[in-house]
C-alpha cells in the first residue's frame, strides 16, 4: 500500500502542484524568449511571467453590470483546478502512483474544462466581444477535439491499455510510439496548439478583431488565474504528448525504476517537454491567424481525416503483430 505521506508530497510538492507552477512559469518565459529571438527581438527577463502574475493578482477586480460575482470568481478556479488535477496522472519521474486503468480518458476530459470555462466567461460577461470570443472558443473546440482525442487514443489502442503510465511502460519495453504513429504525433501537436489557442489558432482572443475575446471583461485575480491555467495547460499538454509518443520519462530497454533511474527520467522528461515546446513556438512564429471557417475546413477535411488514417494504421499494425 502506498504511503499516504508520499502521496501527499507527490500531489503538493514534487512532481505535483508546486513543481507544475514553477515549471509552467519557466516554460512561459522560454516560449516568449524563443518567439522573441526568432523575431529578432530581445525578449523578456526570466522573472517576467512571475512578475506579470503578481501584478495581475494585485489589480482591482471589476464586476461587469449584472454579472453573478460568485460564479465569475469560481469559473477560473475550476479551470485551474482541472488542469492541475490532470497533471497528477502524467508520469514525470517514473510511473504515476495515482495511475489507474482509464486515467487517459479522465485527463482528456479534464483538459476540456478550461475551454468550457472560456465559453461560460464570454457568455456571462454581457459584452459583445466576450460573447463572440466565447462562441468562437466553443466552435473551435468541436473542430480540434475529435482529431485530438483520436490521435491520443491511438497509442492506447496499440499499447493495449488506457492508462498513461501503462502506455509509458509499453514504450519502455518496446520503442517510442512516434515511430509507429508519426501522423498521430503531428496531429496531436497541431491540436494542442489549437487547444492552447496559440497562433494560428488564436481565433477566440483575436486582439485585432474582438479585443481579447472571452477575457475582455476579466480583471485582477480572475485574469491572473485564466492566464495561469493556460500556462499550466502548456506543461500538461506537452507532458502528455511526450508520455504518449516519446516514452515520457522512460528510455526504451532501460532497467527497472530506481532512484537513480528516476533522476535520469526526470531529466529526460524535461528534454522531451522542451522539445515539444520548441515545435509549438516555431509554429506560433511561422504562421498567422486563420479564420474560423478556414479552421473548420482544415480541421474536418485534413486533420480529422489524418487522425482516422492513423487509427486505421494502428489497428492494422496490431492485427499483423498478433497474427505474425
Amino acid at each position: 500500500m502506498t504511503d499516504p505521506v508520499f502521496i501527499l508530497l507527490y500531489i503538493v510538492l514534487f512532481p505535483g502542484f508546486i513543481f507544475l507552477f514553477v515549471y509552467s512559469l519557466f516554460l512561459s518565459f522560454l516560449d516568449r524568449k524563443i518567439v522573441a529571438r526568432m523575431q529578432n527581438r530581445v525578449g523578456p527577463p526570466f522573472y517576467q511571467p512571475f512578475a506579470d502574475l503578481v501584478k495581475m493578482l494585485a489589480k482591482e477586480v471589476i464586476d461587469p453590470d449584472g454579472v453573478d460575482r460568485a460564479l465569475f470568481d469560481a469559473i477560473p478556479l475550476v479551470a485551474l483546478a482541472a488542469v492541475m488535477t490532470a497533471f497528477l496522472y502524467v508520469p514525470v519521474t517514473g510511473y504515476s502512483p495515482l495511475a489507474f486503468p482509464g486515467d487517459l480518458v479522465v485527463v482528456l476530459y479534464l483538459m476540456l474544462i478550461p475551454t468550457f470555462a472560456l465559453f461560460l466567461l464570454g457568455w456571462l460577461s454581457r459584452n459583445i466581444f466576450s460573447t463572440i470570443g466565447g462562441i468562437r472558443a466553443a466552435t473551435q473546440m468541436f473542430i480540434y477535439e475529435v482529431p485530438f482525442f483520436l490521435a491520443l487514443l491511438a497509442p492506447a489502442i496499440m499499447a493495449g491499455t488506457w492508462s498513461i503510465s501503462g502506455i509509458v511502460a509499453w514504450q519502455q519495453h518496446n520503442t517510442w510510439l512516434v515511430f509507429f504513429q508519426p501522423i498521430g504525433f503531428v496531429v496531436a501537436l497541431i491540436c494542442l496548439q489549437a487547444k492552447l489557442e496559440r497562433t494560428p489558432f488564436d481565433i477566440p482572443e483575436a486582439e485585432t478583431e474582438i479585443v481579447a475575446g472571452p477575457l475582455t471583461e476579466l480583471t485582477g485575480r480572475r485574469l491572473a488565474f485564466i492566464h495561469l491555467t493556460t500556462e499550466l495547460s502548456l506543461v500538461v499538454g506537452s507532458a502528455l504528448i511526450a508520455a504518449l509518443f516519446l516514452g515520457g520519462p522512460m528510455i526504451p530497454w532501460t532497467l527497472s525504476p530506481s532512484w537513480l533511474n528516476e533522476v535520469a527520467g526526470f531529466c529526460v522528461f524535461l528534454v522531451k517537454t522542451l522539445a515539444v515546446l520548441l515545435i509549438l513556438s516555431s509554429i506560433k512564429v511561422a504562421t498567422g491567424r486563420i479564420r474560423i471557417d478556414q479552421l473548420n475546413d482544415i480541421g474536418w477535411k485534413y486533420i480529422a481525416s489524418a487522425a482516422l488514417v492513423q487509427v486505421g494504421m494502428v489497428l492494422v499494425i496490431n492485427y499483423l503483430w498478433v497474427t505474425l
